[in-house]
Order: structure tokens, then sequence, then C-alpha cells
């Protein structure tokens, strides 16, 4: 319901949205939200963002209409250092 104009892409998955239509749509009825913030990994290493893309895809699947919103990931893992731009007090 949110009108094409209202949107700036960034890349194929990510977007803002403008305070223009925020504005808009504040007569409609609010959303839910489901927030995934501690689930240990399986040993194959999915955790959090596994879930949380699972239960988007599985909520749409049912006919609701859901979105899901990730935080940049930690840089350790890519830089080899402790900590990063997700935590580690940055």
């Amino acid at each position: 319901g949110i009108d094409a104009k209202g949107i700036e892409p960034y890349g194929h998955y990510k977007a803002k949205i403008s305070n223009e239509t925020i504005e808009n749509l504040k007569d409609k009825e609010d959303g839910k939200l489901v927030l995934v913030t501690a689930v240990n990994p399986t040993p194959a290493g999915e955790g959090k963002t596994t879930v949380s893309i699972g239960l988007a895809q599985a909520l749409n699947r049912l006919g609701e209409k859901a979105i899901a919103a990730l935080r940049e990931p930690s840089l350790g893992p890519v830089f080899g250092i402790k900590g990063g731009a997700a935590g580690g007090g940055y």
C-alpha cells in the first residue's frame, strides 16, 4: 500500500521510506512487530537471521503482509577482529 514515489531504493532489497509517506500512513492500522533477539545457533550456524527470514517468508506464505528488517552483521568475521558495527560498543 505504499506509493512507489515514496520509496528510495538502495539496491534490489533495501529502501528508505520518505517522511511524507509515513505521515500519509499514520491513519492506517498499526502493524505488529516480532523481534527475534536471542536464538542459539544450530551446529550449521543458523541463528537469528535465518529464523527472521524464515518467519517473514512463512507469514507471507500464510497470506499475511510481512517484511523482515535486519541490522548489519558484526564486522568481526569479515575483518578478523573482535566486535564490529553491530556490537562491541560501537
